[in-house]
């Protein structure tokens, strides 16, 4: 059986290091692990409550709930904005735990790992994403993290999966995940 990991990143940049390590993920994913990049984040509008109407949730948003709808895990990607979580990202997981109970998360497993300039990798970030995912309906896998510092000069010339380090962490964080979202369709 194979396990479908939904991988959100939290940077829109083309050059994204966050990006290029969902990238990995999914290049690196071990079998039976599909890791799959929602296209899009940047596409949808805030949240607001009076345009999350049932027949009229804006296409973006509509398309991000399918998607989550359809994974039986998550993967989220959280650089480091001023100390906190991106928008982007925390937009994506208000619309994902709405309808109120019934929100797309709905206690599936979910990993949050990063990279960042700073020293410490974003784990500032990657704290408020795990702690506002949790509250959103998600089951957070707490002993699942990597932060990966000094991005910038880390990646400025290899691709994250052409670190071996790096790529090596990658594929240890989706074989857990993976392992924690088979137990979880199993039961």
């Amino acid at each position: 059986m194979s396990v479908r990991i939904l991988a959100l990143v939290g940077s829109l940049r083309a050059g994204s290091h966050n990006r290029q390590l969902a990238e990995a993920a999914a290049k690196l994913a071990p079998e039976g692990a599909d890791v799959v990049l929602f296209e899009g984040l940047g596409g949808i509008p805030f949240y607001n409550q009076d345009i999350d109407v049932e027949g009229s949730v804006p296409a973006a948003a509509a398309e991000l709930r399918a998607a989550a709808g359809a994974a039986d895990a998550f993967l989220l990607f959280s650089p480091e904005y001023n100390g906190s979580i991106p928008a982007v990202l925390k937009n994506a997981i208000d619309w994902l735990s709405r309808p109120y109970g019934a929100g797309a998360f709905g206690g599936k497993p979910v990993a949050v790992i990063g990279t960042a300039f700073g020293q410490y990798g974003g784990v500032w970030a990657q704290d408020e994403t795990r702690k506002s995912v949790g509250i959103a309906g998600g089951k957070v896998i707490e002993d699942i993290k990597l932060s990966i510092p000094n991005s910038i000069t880390r990646f400025a010339e290899t691709h994250p999966a052409d670190d071996a380090e790096v790529a090596a962490q990658v594929t240890e964080v989706v074989a857990r995940l993976q392992g924690h979202a088979g137990a979880a369709v199993a039961a």
